[in-house]
């Protein structure tokens, strides 16, 4: 598709999405128990259905066409931004999340610790907009971001105020990441236009991150500053730790961004890889990283119950979680055989395991080689392995993989389009009314990318197998 015309056709496509936020969107008093059948059952179901089915389609298409490069960086960076105005003024599209920021932000201004105690506790004066499984269960978010809440409920005093300076606080993460995206790619010998296309102007953002308003905006923005900081100056002690506080903050809002940071510790180095390099270069983005996370927890006057409160997620059960989709599939395969045992607890065990593993293996295999790349697969792989998947969480990796991948992005572009669709816009998920066909398919995937994983393994040792045989 002509540049041209697939700027107006994704601007289209917001347009219709806009449409339906506000014709069944995450109303703060909409169905709190919603199934894919509400909306259709609802005023406007049809139309709403239809505005949303067509207008991502049309903005996944247009983003998709022009995957592979953009005319200018400038160019790029208009486009993404006229795509986003729709979803400025709409109510929350496609999650009720900023409810519950809300909500614990009003808990924590209270003087009770979200990390302990769960909304209804206070009560919230807004209880009746969140989702009951949240309701008593502790904040999964990190010191930081549970100040800014606190600070949003004060400042404000009502849900509507609260909810503008959220997604003010989005707006913010996306301008931040859209400054520092451009550094960063060319640091990496990658196209700044096609790494601000790919990570900007994807339907996820717009979406998710501004109308959704979520926390995730401010993580990434402020995990690709860091990177950017770091990579820009290796080895200068001063824009090193600069890098790493960036990096706490970002931490400091969702604890996966901390992923980062022993990749980061990499980059930083100026010269080859040693120990005492790593010590001396590395040693200011750890410091500076861990500083800032320990600093926001006691300027939080909370204890460090935020890292239990990353459990939380497992009370989810969707097969966009590759472990839970293996668990699943284990328990329809014993249903025939009349087990009826709970099989996730065990394959969310393997799965972060594996990825324990995993991580480790990218870090030594990052020593000697483009680690910032390593880290934006850290970041994936952690995605990918988590209990619990939400299309806005593939944010995360979308934006490193964007601004440090040289490789072909196909695979990563087709993520984000399937992520678009699995949330219609009143925040109800489908993956929860698709587990029997879902389940199985994404099993199916982990099989065959396994598979492939190991073939290629095998084959990049056969040469050195065959040089060694002829000595």
């Amino acid at each position: 598709m002509p540049s041209h015309l697939a700027r107006w056709t994704g601007l289209a496509g917001s347009a219709l999405l806009a449409v339906a936020a506000f014709l069944g969107g995450a109303m703060p008093h909409g169905d709190l128990r919603p199934t894919p059948l509400s909306i259709w059952q609802g005023p406007y179901g049809p139309v709403i259905l239809i505005g949303w089915a067509v207008g991502t389609a049309v903005l996944a298409y247009a983003w998709w066409s022009l995957r592979g490069g953009v005319p200018s960086t400038r160019w790029a960076l208009v486009t993404a931004g006229l795509w986003l105005l729709p979803m400025l003024i709409t109510p929350p599209l496609g999650s009720r999340d900023v409810y519950a920021y809300a909500c614990q932000g009003a808990s924590y201004a209270a003087g009770i610790n979200p990390y302990e105690q769960g909304v209804s506790t206070l009560p919230c004066p807004w209880l009746d907009t969140i989702s009951f499984i949240w309701r008593d269960t502790p904040a999964p978010y990190g010191p930081l971001f549970v100040m800014i809440a606190g600070a949003v409920v004060k400042a404000t005093g009502s849900l509507v105020g609260a909810i503008v300076l959220f997604r003010l606080l989005a707006v913010a993460g996306v301008v931040l990441t859209a400054a520092c995206i451009p550094a960063l790619a060319r640091r990496c010998g990658v196209p700044a236009g096609r790494a601000v296309w790919l990570a900007l102007g994807s339907p996820l953002i717009g979406v998710q991150l501004i109308s959704g308003a979520h926390n995730d905006a401010a993580m990434v923005g402020l995990l690709v500053a860091g990177l950017a900081v770091v990579a820009a100056r290796p080895g200068r002690p001063g824009v090193l730790l600069a890098g790493g506080v960036l990096l706490g903050l970002a931490g400091g809002i969702k604890a996966t961004a901390l992923v980062v940071v022993p990749f980061a510790a990499l980059a930083a180095i100026a010269g080859g890889f040693s120990v005492r390099a790593l010590i001396r270069d590395g040693g200011w983005v750890v410091g500076g990283a861990v500083a800032t996370v320990v600093g926001a927890t006691f300027a939080a006057g909370l204890d460090f119950g935020w890292i239990s409160g990353l459990e939380q997620g497992g009370l989810v059960v969707a097969w966009t979680s590759p472990p839970t989709a293996l668990g699943q599939t284990v328990a329809y395969l014993g249903l025939p055989f009349g087990w009826h045992g709970d099989p996730l607890p065990v394959t969310r065990g393997i799965g972060m395991g594996v990825l324990a593993i995993l991580l480790v293996w990218l870090w030594f295999r990052a020593r000697h080689r483009e680690p910032l790349w390593h880290a934006a697969l850290a970041l994936t792989a952690t995605v990918a392995l988590a209990p619990l998947f939400h299309p806005w969480y593939w944010t995360w990796p979308l934006a490193v993989l964007a601004a440090t991948s040289r490789q072909r992005i196909n695979w990563f572009a087709a993520i984000t389009v399937v992520s678009a669709f699995l949330v219609l816009p009143d925040g109800t998920g489908l993956p929860r009314y698709t587990k029997t066909v879902g389940a199985p398919l994404m099993t199916l995937l982990v099989i065959v990318v396994v598979v492939r994983l190991v073939r290629s393994a095998r084959a990049a040792r056969q040469p050195v197998a065959a040089t060694v045989g002829t000595d």
